[in-house]
């Protein structure tokens, strides 16, 4: 929880710094269609691969095959595509990595093992 204060703190803090830098650096037009195109391409990015990633949880719930992989994928689409749309460098940089698949593959394996340790915690219950 100590965390999640402190990126709400400090992600929009370095955002605003970075924002203004670049404006300084740039122009302001410039950093305003920076912006624009990276929230209107991002979301065009997100809605492909978040409809790529909701047919291959369908094909796998349908040939009842686990859906793990699948979810932490839709999951990690949707995070990046809610991220793009939040104006700022930091967050669209983070945005774009968790809509590629190389950096996923790279966070499945840290998700997988938060999950099990929720479940052994008792945080997280499976029916």
């Amino acid at each position: 929880m100590k965390w999640l204060v402190l990126a709400l703190i400090a992600v929009p803090t370095a955002e605003l710094a970075i924002l203004i830098y670049s404006g300084k650096t740039i122009g302001l037009f410039p950093t305003v269609a920076i912006i624009l195109i990276t929230g209107i391409g991002g979301a065009a990015l997100a809605k492909k691969q978040g409809m790529k990633a909701w047919t291959d949880l369908n094909r796998r719930i349908a040939t009842m095959e686990t859906p793990g992989n699948a979810m932490i994928d839709s999951v990690c689409i949707f995070i990046g595509g809610l991220l793009l749309l939040m104006p700022g460098f930091i967050t669209d940089l983070a945005g774009f990595l968790l809509l590629f698949k190389g950096p996923r593959n790279w966070l499945r394996p840290h998700i997988h093992k938060w999950l099990y340790k929720k479940m052994q915690n008792g945080t997280i219950r499976m029916l």
